[in-house]
């Protein structure tokens, strides 16, 4: 992969009407691995279960990505970094309200995933309010982020107003909430997020006109794999949410 940095771009006040100056004091704050517990555990996603995902959305989900990608609330940018490597894509945005992430910890993801960082640029951005034309984008894409939104509806408009015709919004790692409830050992990111049912997802969708399928996601093999195919919903539920825009809008 290209050994080229990544562009990094600054910005000022872009933050929309619905992030104050807390929420970004809290994101700032946050560790890169914020949804995934503790360190080890952060980096034993990046080592073991980070190059997972994409199979599964290319082969599952039949999602082939290309041309121009926009992340939104990327974070370390992990996604931007697997994306970056595929050879039909053309330029990955990577986005997100907090510069420190983007700054410090992304292109140390970058380096550990062998991101094609010469395709990625980062700048800060505000996912309710997003900083591009219209019909801009082949794909926008997030992980573990819908459920942090102050305003779910505005974010899925905004994802789908720089879309171009039959673009596609991909969001995974989404907390679901299942039909079984158990006490979790609980973390600062997943007590911020909002505890919607699949069923919230799915209106939050139809509410803002973005057409939406419902993937199950399972990345597990063998015996693993029936035993969560069997029980995701019920004990916990994994999905992909793919969104597209229709042709003329």
């Amino acid at each position: 992969m290209s050994r080229a940095e990544s562009k990094y771009i600054e910005k000022k006040a872009y933050l929309s009407r619905y992030t104050h100056e807390r929420i970004l004091a809290l994101r700032e704050a946050q560790a890169p691995a914020s949804g995934c517990g503790d360190e080890a555990e952060w980096g034993r996603f990046l080592k073991q279960e980070v190059r997972k995902f994409i199979p599964f959305l290319t082969q599952k989900c039949e999602l082939e990505f290309c041309g121009r990608i926009l992340e939104i609330g990327a974070g370390a940018a992990w996604l931007s970094a697997e994306l970056s490597k595929l050879p039909k894509v053309v330029e990955v945005i990577t986005t997100d309200i907090s510069p420190k992430l983007l700054k410090e910890h992304a292109p140390k993801v970058f380096d550990v995933l062998k991101a094609n960082r010469a395709k990625i640029t980062r700048m800060p951005g505000d996912f309710h309010q997003l900083d591009f034309p219209d019909n801009y984008f082949d794909y926008v894409v997030c992980s573990a982020v819908l459920a942090h939104a102050v305003n779910v509806i505005q974010v899925l408009r905004e994802a789908k107003r720089v879309l171009k015709p039959s673009g596609r919004f991909v969001a995974i790692r989404e907390p679901v909430r299942p039909l079984a409830k158990f006490r979790r050992r609980s973390n600062r990111s997943s007590s911020q997020a909002a505890n919607y049912t699949l069923a919230h997802y799915k209106e939050l969708f139809r509410q803002a006109a973005l057409p939406l399928e419902v993937k199950p996601m399972n990345l597990s093999r063998g015996f693993k794999y029936y035993l969560n195919k069997m029980v995701n919903g019920l004990t916990h539920a994994r999905y992909a949410f793919v969104g597209t825009k229709r042709g003329r809008e």
